[in-house]
């Protein structure tokens, strides 16, 4: 497989774009895969992906990114209305959908069979009534990567998380360490993708802390994060994916600026104005430190209702600071530089001004006429 180097340049900002130096490629099992096209929806990269994990946040903007160009884009599935927006990601044939069962064996080897990369973006940070998060990040990763071993797959990319750690107290982080070590037995030239806290519209970051109340939290919201966009990550992961010299090594894809969930809600309360009140307590810039035993309690109770909320392990995690290993890859080893990553200052606005107060666009006007227009807002059917 040959390592890409074209370019797009769209304003400043440099984009990778996955197009082949050669139309001519040679998998490392010797499979030889042709280009044909210019480049683009049109084209061909004679490539097969299979991307688990394809309808979820990073998933779908992966997908999205391989079939652009080309790429045959296998998408396993198991709820048929989740995955149908992927459909338009490619050209017609490019996106193929393949039903899946998590414990059934041969539809997961159905997946895989004709792939020259598998991408791995499963995961699961809570316990549903069928799956536990060991289930997933253990067990699925186990038959997902056997599958693709036996099928002789070239590339085998699994992205873990952060702070993943066999020891950790985190279940999650916990089971993203042994998923690790899983891969790794089974596919030792396996490639290891830990991203931080990942932001975007349909994230767990800026949708946890924004729009609602997280005033009474454990650590009072100090935990340490380097949160990064998710079309970095996408994008870094599209590089991986084409780029034989990554495989066997581990990248941590950590964003390029240290921030605490509390200057995130700062950031966020300081475009919404949504300044929250729980009676005598109100969100001004300030949250309130709640014992971790007394959170996960709460969390607890909170699971016996059918939508999903904050579990106990969340709370846990909300105690423990990012940190990075010092001997993985990262960005840079792509050839993404700190300059081309997005920060998030210069995006947070497009993802939170869905949630600015009604009455932001009248503060000029005097306090008796805004509380008038507060009565007609709450009142008026």
């Amino acid at each position: 497989m040959l390592r890409s180097r074209s370019i797009i340049r769209i304003s400043t900002r440099t984009l990778y774009t996955p197009v082949l130096d050669s139309d001519i490629n040679i998998t490392k099992n010797g499979k030889v895969n042709i280009q044909v096209g210019p480049g683009g929806r049109s084209s061909r990269t004679g490539y097969t992906a299979t991307v688990f994990g394809a309808s979820g946040f990073l998933g779908r903007y992966l997908t999205s990114k391989l079939a652009r160009h080309g790429t045959t884009t296998i998408v396993p599935y198991r709820d048929d209305l989740k995955k149908r927006f992927l459909k338009v990601a490619g050209d017609l044939g490019v996106v193929n959908f393949v039903e899946i069962d998590a414990r059934n064996l041969q539809s997961i080897e159905d997946c895989v069979q004709n792939s020259d990369v598998v991408i791995n973006c499963i995961g699961a940070d809570y316990n549903t009534k069928n799956f536990s998060m060991a289930d997933i990040n253990i067990g699925l990763t186990k038959r997902i990567t056997q599958a693709a071993k036996d099928a002789n797959v070239p590339r085998f990319i699994h992205v873990s998380s952060y702070n993943a750690n066999p020891n950790s107290e985190s279940i999650f982080y916990a089971t993203k360490g042994i998923g690790e070590q899983v891969v790794r037995d089974i596919i030792p030239d396996a490639t290891i993708v830990r991203p931080s806290p990942m932001y975007g519209r349909e994230d767990n970051l800026l949708n946890y802390l924004g729009k609602k109340i997280k005033m009474f939290v454990p650590n009072a919201n100090k935990k340490e994060i380097y949160p990064v966009y998710v079309l970095d990550v996408a994008r870094a992961l599209e590089h991986i994916a084409f780029d034989d010299s990554t495989q066997g090594q581990t990248f941590e894809l950590v964003g390029p600026e240290k921030l605490t969930y509390h200057e995130i809600r700062q950031m966020i309360s300081g475009i919404t104005e949504r300044f929250g009140q729980l009676g005598p307590f109100a969100y001004q810039f300030g949250d309130y430190d709640v014992p971790l035993p007394i959170a996960k309690a709460i969390a607890d109770l909170a699971q016996f209702v059918y939508w999903r909320l904050p579990n106990s392990d969340q709370m846990t995690r909300h105690t423990i600071n990012q940190t990075i290993d010092p001997n993985a890859k990262t960005f840079k080893d792509l050839g993404i530089s700190q300059d081309e990553l997005t920060k998030l200052p210069e995006v947070l606005f497009r993802f939170v001004k869905q949630w600015r107060h009604p009455l932001i666009a009248q503060k000029a006007v005097s306090a008796k006429e805004r509380e008038r227009l507060r009565e007609i807002q709450h009142f008026t059917p």
